[in-house]
């Protein structure tokens, strides 16, 4: 199967990935409305966002350059120190430029 990439044919395929990306969503609202929020669903939903973020990082860290390592090490750092994602990101991004600047 294939679409066109011209004409309509981007149109449609992001009105196909936004239906997709909504029934996801909707879909997990909806499956967990009938779910009884326990201490351990709680712990089951607090692991999974962690265990979702070293599923992406994992392949970055093997296969990246030293760059994306030294800017993966500098954010697992700085998270550790300030313990707020967004100057740890900050600092991730930093160190990934200025090492590629140089």
């Amino acid at each position: 199967m294939s679409i066109e990439t011209t004409g309509y044919g981007p149109l449609i395929i992001i009105l196909i990935m936004a239906v997709v990306t909504l029934a996801t969503r909707w879909g997990g609202v909806f499956v967990m409305s009938f779910v009884p929020i326990s201490y351990r669903v709680k712990q089951f939903i607090s692991a999974m966002s962690g265990s979702v973020l070293i599923a992406l990082l994992t392949p970055l860290a093997i296969s990246g350059d030293n760059g994306a390592r030294l800017a993966l090490l500098t954010t697992a750092v700085t998270m550790l120190i300030v313990k707020k994602p967004l100057p740890a990101i900050a600092a991730g991004i930093i160190a990934a430029a200025l090492f590629r600047q140089i």
